[in-house]
């Protein structure tokens, strides 16, 4: 079993390291959990994922995360992506010019010790096997990564990239953004083909509706940079009801 541990986190953007976004966050995810973070705009929670990653614009002021026990803070995001860190991002990033097989290709290749070669037999069956579990048309792997994709292909390219490279955790950050109902259902599909013991994820969202579909064993709360309230998915549907408000009321009241 794996075991993410971000521990009294604290993030602020590299050029501006005076001004934290996130606030002293610690969360613990094992193997086979789902972890669900909503809260309201600008609370912290995409900071929150790039920060773990070891995104280049945002700067860990105090805290630490540790995989297996292990600090990750001194990793390249290369590094950490190796060590078992996955990044699904909420705009991907196009990559003209290479081929989706390319690209996942070299990133497979990237795993392997210095002089080992990637068996490209081997690495075609798999990749067709898990194209055809996610029901990904073949011809899909000749596109270049994310260019004129849809934002509903863009989505299924990452997965499809987790599928490949089998992190022991993802960290999903908006994956539901810009998708229509049926999109989200592929998408949230894939995850869930994807998810089983040997998989930790980390679901930032805005909505409840992804997680109809994707059903969390843990959701939080994010406000002002901190977790301040967790539960189970019956959280989100509270949400849902709610909105955030009532969220903001008892804290105004707890620190009253």
């Amino acid at each position: 079993m794996h075991i993410l541990e971000i521990r009294d986190l604290y993030v602020a953007l590299a050029d501006s390291q005076d001004k934290p976004i996130v606030n002293g966050v610690t969360l613990t995810i094992k193997s086979g959990e789902v972890h669900a973070i909503m809260g309201p705009n600008g609370t912290g929670k995409s900071t929150l994922s790039k920060a773990v990653a070891g995104h280049p614009d945002y700067a860990i002021t105090g805290g630490d995360v540790l995989l297996d026990g292990r600090s990750i803070l001194e990793m390249e995001p290369d590094e950490r992506a190796r060590a078992g860190i996955f990044l699904a991002f909420q705009y991907p990033s196009e990559v003209p010019g290479v081929s989706i097989a390319n690209f996942l290709r070299a990133a497979l290749q990237a795993r392997l010790s210095e002089g080992e070669d990637l068996d490209a037999t081997a690495y075609y069956k798999r990749l067709y096997s898990k194209m055809d579990m996610l029901k990904i048309d073949r011809k899909f792997t000749s596109r270049a990564v994310n260019e004129g994709f849809s934002g509903g292909e863009k989505k299924r390219c990452e997965i499809l990239q987790m599928a490949m490279l089998e992190p022991a955790f993802a960290l999903m950050d908006e994956t539901d953004s810009g998708l229509d109902i049926d999109a989200l259902k592929i998408v949230a599909e894939g995850v869930n083909q994807l998810r089983g013991p040997n998989l930790g994820v980390l679901l930032i969202t805005h909505y409840q509706r992804l997680l109809n579909h994707i059903i969390p064993d843990y959701v939080h709360v994010m406000y002002d940079g901190r977790i301040v309230k967790s539960g189970d998915k019956d959280l989100a549907l509270e949400l849902e009801a709610k909105g955030y408000d009532w969220i903001k009321q008892e804290l105004a009241a707890a620190s009253a």
